[in-house]
């Protein structure tokens, strides 16, 4: 992707189209970020055990499956991040770690036999608090117990979230020789003064030496998470480590927005209202950091993920083969995703299920030999239907009337006829186009795919508990 403008002009341009700071200001609402449809506020806090076991139980009795993926939320972390969102467990008592490994074995043999046999597995992801928090040997149990269960194939992608601070190059290459083929690293922001706000101290030589390790070790792939909007963040000092994460080069760049909701994350309380961004501070740093992230020779992928345009991502979202779900931006087609440990969600059929998101209640849970599923949902056809034209949208994909008709037994234009009335808005600002019974995301609509799906999801006027986060 090229770029057409200059840091004055308040623009971010892809080629030919230019995408206007008023443009930004006119659909920055705030919505779901659609790693799943209904979102994971919609769960039903009814569904446990016995209304997820079906689901397992007609996988297994099915003579054709989704693959699998697999996830496993690991909480553990030495010291607090004031920005996290995530569940997870502050201590420096490495022993505990070793327990709850024995734990997330216990779930994987309570859950396996519900199964069936056809476990290919074709994704595997560590998430946290942070993963490499465990040692070697209860990494190494918990790697050798998932292959026992599950048949990684040949092209498997298997991806750790990773603090810098945790490894070294031993540490890489253990991984590496574990099967991890793709990493995670969480860089935020590299302004000391930012650093020294939300309590993550972590130099830019330490990031460095991480991603060369990694590279040298063999991973095929490497993604750097940056914040913006994070207290006492300037476009000034942003735009530094900008610069600096386009010299260090990782493969896939996550640029995400704070969220400051100190009321639902007890963490961002010890954030300073009075250190963060303006809102207009926060929207000059977005379209300075894409810009810089264009010039720079990365592409849009789509949301807030850019990539190098050898990068698996962008290679999927050339020939249409991109998909998204709760781990983001996938090249790997649709999977059943089982997800172990506390929190953990999975996708299982036509259900999503969701643990516990205490140690206590995992423990408990699996003590009287019961899966530790708290909470969940059972999709309607509707749900089904709607979740596909919402991906089909978020991955900046053909939205083809005819297939959904037929696949679905509808008529398109008559089934989604307010929503197609909705999608006009965006039409005429050229975000989509409407031609021959299909929906085309242009490129400047990619920025907006969020607002778009948005127009599809009846559950918006119900209430919620949750607050979303800003579309920019």
């Amino acid at each position: 992707m090229g770029l057409a403008s200059d840091t004055q002009n308040s623009s971010v341009s892809f080629p030919e189209i230019e995408i206007s700071e008023e443009l930004v200001r006119r659909f920055d609402t705030s919505g779901p970020r659609y790693t799943s449809y209904p979102t994971a506020d919609r769960f039903d806090y009814t569904f446990k055990e016995e209304r997820f076991l079906p689901y397992l139980q007609e996988r297994a009795q099915s003579a054709s499956n989704p693959p699998l993926s697999v996830y496993f939320h690991l909480p553990f972390c030495k010291s607090l991040c004031y920005f996290c969102g995530c569940n997870k467990i502050i201590t420096q008592d490495y022993s505990r770690s070793r327990q709850y490994i024995e734990y997330v074995l216990k779930e994987m043999e309570l859950t396996v036999p519900h199964l069936g046999k056809d476990r290919r597995t074709v994704q595997l992801h560590l998430g946290g608090g942070t993963p490499t928090f465990m040692s070697n040997d209860e990494l190494s149990m918990l790697m050798d117990a998932t292959r026992r269960h599950f048949e990684f194939t040949p092209d498997a992608e298997l991806g750790v979230e990773i603090d810098p601070r945790t490894v070294n190059e031993q540490t890489l290459s253990f991984l590496a020789g574990l099967g991890f083929n793709r990493c995670s690293f969480g860089v935020q922001d590299f302004d000391p003064a930012v650093q020294a706000a939300v309590n993550r101290i972590q130099p830019l030589e330490m990031v460095e030496r991480a991603v060369q390790a990694s590279r040298d070790t063999g991973f095929q792939s490497v993604n750097a998470d940056l914040i913006y909007g994070l207290p006492k963040q300037t476009l000034e000092s942003f735009e530094r480590t900008i610069d600096e994460i386009i010299r260090v080069s990782p493969d896939r760049i996550a640029l995400y927005n704070y969220a400051h909701l100190p009321s639902r994350f007890k963490a961002q309380r010890m954030v300073k209202a009075e250190d963060l961004p303006s809102a207009e501070t926060r929207l000059q740093i977005f379209l300075l950091s894409t810009r810089r992230l264009l010039e720079a020779g990365y592409v849009y992928i789509g949301l807030d993920h850019f990539a190098k345009p050898s990068d698996e991502l962008n290679v999927a979202r050339q020939d249409k083969s991109l998909h998204r779900n709760f781990q983001g931006y996938t090249t790997r087609a649709e999977c059943d995703l089982v997800g172990f440990g506390v929190s953990a969600i999975g996708k299982v059929g036509r259900s999503y299920s969701g643990n516990v998101r205490t140690v206590n209640a995992y423990y408990e849970a699996l003590d009287q030999g019961r899966l530790p599923v708290e909470r969940g949902y059972d999709l309607s056809t509707d749900d089904v239907l709607r979740r596909e034209v919402i991906m089909i949208l978020m991955c900046s994909m053909p939205l083809k009337f005819a297939s959904i008709s037929e696949k679905y037994g509808i008529d398109f234009e008559d089934y989604f006829a307010d929503e197609l009335k909705k999608l006009r808005d965006y039409e005429e600002v050229g975000l989509m186009q409407t031609r021959d019974g299909v929906v085309e995301v242009t490129p400047k609509g990619r920025l907006f795919v969020r607002a778009l799906g948005m127009v599809f999801d009846k559950y918006l006027n119900q209430p919620t508990v949750s607050t979303y986060s800003r579309l920019i």
